[in-house]
């Protein structure tokens, strides 16, 4: 189930995440379903939608970080 836009996105991801890091979550997520859509590619038994789910915040924290009040903030000198 890939998502076409943001708007299709887990609430979680869309309330908590700014709109830079949403895209970053989707083109992963997106990517991943592709990827790893033979249930032998994937780790520890995990469905197709974990894995990513799971690579997509993997990307996420990649460049963004949370800051002391709980937001998710841009990491220093991170690129994208």
């Amino acid at each position: 189930m890939p998502y076409e836009n943001l708007q299709e996105l887990p609430p979680l991801v869309r309330d908590e995440l700014p709109p830079h890091a949403q895209e970053i979550y989707m083109e992963a997520f997106n990517s991943a379903w592709e990827q790893y859509a033979e249930p032998e590619e994937r780790r520890g038994g995990r469905s197709r939608e974990e894995t990513a789910h799971a690579v997509a915040w993997a990307a996420v924290k990649r460049v963004y970080e949370k800051d002391e009040q709980g937001n998710w903030v841009k990491k220093a000198g991170a690129n994208d």
